[in-house]
Parts: structure tokens; sequence; C-alpha cells
């Protein structure tokens, strides 16, 4: 019995870091010492056979070993933590616009937890001005936008989006490094791009924050869905910027290389969006979606 306890506690460990991206923050929030979850890490990885973090300047970056195990064991912790700790209960449906990626990868998940507390949820995807105009009509109660709203809004700030440019390892080697030192735009123009729009909203905002002006690059593919984009960068279409949550399993497999390390970098924040006087249920919702810790995004 005390081994399944141990085994229980590697794992719970194994969570924290997981979700919060450092074994500094996973000591903070389990109330341990650093060198206390670097043991359980270990000893985990060692009961495992294979390793489930690389670790890098920014925190950790999980292995496809750790994405595979989270997937397995996340949920059923949650659960065993609501069923020892339960919430008051709320109940309602609460209306929730999001976009398609960022509800798939972390927003739905991060929601998971109130279903079991009576709460129902029904979700509509789309495009952040899209949702808004949506909120402002009263047909969501809730929007997680990358757009800052504008006046008539509550806008609380959730997380941030890291952004990374990245291509795949063929046209990586195309990049004059030396070049990329003293004019990046100029080495990285040859490069055909994958966009998310005709207007190329995530690359402009890229190009502009870190070489101060538009990118003169052609442009092989446009798609609508930042997965799919990711998916034509790996298969060789072309390079792009996006957000470190959804690149990062590439990058660690090693599918796509990062063609830039900028020295601050780039971020999009994230905004909790409502109107009005929410209700009780929208209230919990924004207070537990607040509370969370993101970790890297």
């Amino acid at each position: 019995m005390a081994e399944k306890l141990t085994d229980l506690d590697l794992l719970v460990t194994f969570l924290e870091i997981y979700r919060g991206g450092s074994i500094t923050a996973a000591a903070t929030r389990r109330g341990l010492t650093q060198p206390a979850v670097s043991g359980q890490l270990a000893k985990l990885e060692k009961e495992l056979g294979a390793p489930l973090f690389v670790r890098g300047s920014r925190g950790v970056t999980a292995t496809p070993r750790a994405e595979e195990l989270a997937r397995r064991v996340g949920p059923h912790l949650d659960q065993l933590r609501s069923a020892l700790d339960p919430a008051p209960a709320v109940e309602g449906t609460v209306r929730i616009g999001g976009a398609a990626e960022f509800m798939t990868a972390r927003g739905l998940p991060a929601l998971t937890p109130l279903t079991r507390c009576g709460l129902r949820f029904e979700i509509t995807l789309g495009l952040a001005n899209d949702l808004l105009d949506a909120l402002r009509s009263g047909r969501l109660d809730v929007v997680l936008s990358a757009v800052r709203p504008g006046p008539g809004f509550t806008a609380t700030p959730l997380t941030d989006e890291e952004f990374l440019l990245v291509g795949p390892p063929l046209l990586a080697r195309t990049v004059d490094q030396a070049l990329l030192r003293d004019d990046p735009a100029r080495a990285l123009e040859h490069l055909p791009l994958v966009a998310y729009s005709d207007e190329l909203p995530i690359i402009r905002r890229y190009w502009r924050s870190e070489f101060g002006k538009r990118p003169k690059n052609a442009v092989a593919v446009v798609v609508p869905d930042l997965r799919a984009v990711l998916a034509a960068v790996i298969a060789g279409a072309g390079v792009s910027a996006l957000p470190r949550y959804l690149a990062e399993p590439a990058l660690t497999a090693g599918s796509v290389e990062l063609l830039h390390q900028p020295e601050v970098p780039p971020l999009n924040t994230l905004y909790l969006v409502t109107r009005g006087t929410p209700a009780p249920a929208v209230l919990a919702v924004a207070e537990h979606l607040v509370e969370r810790d993101w970790g890297v995004l």
C-alpha cells in the first residue's frame, strides 16, 4: 500500500511540473523543496525508463512520453482531487467562446473539472472579433480573447502566449547564420510562409516586433487553423510563427527547428472577457480560469 501511495505522489508532482512548465513552480505549488521535486521526477523517470522533460533556460519542455502520460493520468488525478476537496455546487449553462486551437489544447481541459460541480458548457469556436460581437449581443457569456476588447467589456489578463518562429529542418539549413545575426529579415525572406489568413496576423506581428518591418516572403499556404499551419510546416511547405504550446512538441521531436532566437520572446496577452454583471455561474468560471496556473504558453 505504501508503494502505491508513493507512486501516486510521484504522478501528482509530475503533473504539476507538466502543467507549470517549471520544477521551481511545481515545488512551490506542492510545498516541497526544489531538490525534493527533482528527486521525485528522477525516480519516476527511472521507473518509466524514459526521460519526461528536457531542461532549458526558461523551464522544462515535455517529451512525447510526458505528453502521453499527462493525457492518461491528468483527468484521473483531477477527479481524485475533486472527490477529496469538492468545490461548491454551481448550476447553470455557461456559453464560452475562444480560438479553436487554444480551446482544444488548453481551454477545455481547464474547464472539465467544473463539469463535475454542476456546470454545463456550450463552446463556440472562432475569431476573437466575431466572438466579442457575440458577447456584445448576448449570445455568449465569456470570451477568451487574444485581442484586447474596447469599451463596454470587462477584460482580465489570463495568461501570455509566447510565439516562436519555426520551420522544417531542410528549410532551416538554407538560412545564412551570419546574415541572420546582422539582418534577420533579409536572411529569412527567401523562406515561404504558412499563414493563418491572408492578412498574416501572427506573422506580421512577429516581423514588426522583432525586425521592425513587414515580411517580404512569398506565402505558400493559407489555412485558418494553427494546428493545420503546424502540420504544413512539418510537411515542409514553409515556415510560420506559432504559439509555444503548439510548437513545443514538434520542436522536442525534431520535426521543426527554431529559426530565430529573440532576446525577449514576443508575447501576446490572452484575456478573459465578460460584459455587464455576470451571473454566479459565469463568475465561478471566471474565478476558476483566472486562478489557474497556465504554465508556459
